[in-house]
């Protein structure tokens, strides 16, 4: 089957279920065809160009990538909204589930295979989806004899709209391998019924004492995601992933932004950079990884402890730090 009936049927079998958007593949393959057309009358009568449009291309450039752009952004924002409910509702305590089950009105998430089966979802729905945003574009360039459709994928994920760099793609992965933990309750018994797991072959391995998230969602699709903060050079403590997907140990992003622990990243100044890609206005949109900071506590118990400690420490002292101006301030002393 080709790709293009695989995923005109996979997202008419989830509109049934329930309203998102999607790639217009068949749309978009169709501006391709009327520029290929358009081109074949050119080179009928120059002979210049053989069965494909220019380089520069109007018609292409003036519909094809404004169309995909915003169907780009439509799906992150879809997929990035929905992980967050479910991640939070994992998280919450048991009697916000309950208060959110009650309120809800689809029973399958009453469950917890309910949540693992939206988790399971969620994934497909961002696989098959940046496979149809690359095959499109591949096809982009084929035809146009480019680089262009590359040079798009670049300017989109500096954007932030590429789903397999979302920070809740992050969040999913560590949810998964946190789910495999529960297969052992407290005696350390294996359970008789695992939960299913959301992914196949990912796992968080430490290469000469480097953590590494790695998740091979598909034979052609691979997510490795470094877990080292570059600031401290050791394994991230207490994570969270900037706006331009960069990971960072909370503190320390805090001191790169030039804020106090207490007032947070929220109040850091737009013009402050991240470390590592140099881009302003990172830290406002900042999310807080606390499936992948439950992970790491359970992989490196001793170094997380340690850590905790240390940071607990810091942490005090600079809310003194804070309180003793703010006093001084408002007495004028």
């Amino acid at each position: 089957m080709k790709f293009c009936k695989k995923y005109e049927e996979y997202m008419q079998g989830q509109k049934e279920k329930k309203n998102l958007p999607g790639v217009g593949f068949k749309k978009l393959k169709k501006i391709l065809k009327r520029c290929r057309r358009r081109d074949h009358r050119i080179a009928s009568v120059n002979h210049q160009h053989g069965n494909n449009c220019p380089r520069e291309c109007t018609v292409c450039d003036g519909t094809f990538f404004p169309e995909l752009l915003k169907e780009m952004e439509d799906v992150v924002g879809w997929f990035n909204e929905n992980a967050k409910k479910l991640l939070e509702l994992h998280l919450a305590s048991r009697f916000k589930k309950c208060l959110t089950w009650l309120k809800g009105n689809n029973n399958r998430k009453r469950s917890h295979l309910g949540l693992i089966q939206e988790g399971k979802d969620l994934v497909s729905y961002a696989l098959i989806n940046s496979v149809a945003i690359r095959k499109i574009l591949k096809k982009y360039d084929k035809i146009h004899e480019s680089s262009q459709g590359q040079a798009f994928k670049t300017q989109v994920q500096k954007m932030h709209i590429e789903i397999l760099q979302s920070p809740w793609l992050c969040e999913l992965m560590a949810f998964h391998i946190n789910l495999k933990e529960t297969r052992k309750d407290c005696s350390g018994a294996v359970l008789a019924s695992p939960p299913p797991a959301l992914f196949d072959g990912c796992s968080l391995v430490f290469d000469d004492g480097k953590p590494l998230l790695s998740c091979e969602l598909s034979d052609s699709v691979k997510v490795d995601i470094d877990l080292t903060c570059s600031i401290c050079l050791d394994t991230v403590f207490d994570p969270i992933s900037l706006t331009c997907g960069h990971i960072y140990c909370y503190m320390c992003a805090c001191s790169a932004a030039s804020v106090n622990v207490v007032d947070g990243l929220k109040t850091a100044d737009p013009s402050e950079k991240c470390p590592l890609c140099r881009e302003v206005c990172v830290y406002k949109g900042a999310v807080h990884l606390d499936e992948l900071s439950i992970l790491l506590k359970r992989s490196r118990r001793e170094y997380w402890e340690e850590r905790r400690k240390t940071e607990r420490a810091e942490r005090l002292q600079q809310a003194k730090e804070y309180w003793d101006y703010q006093c001084r301030s408002f007495t004028g002393i």
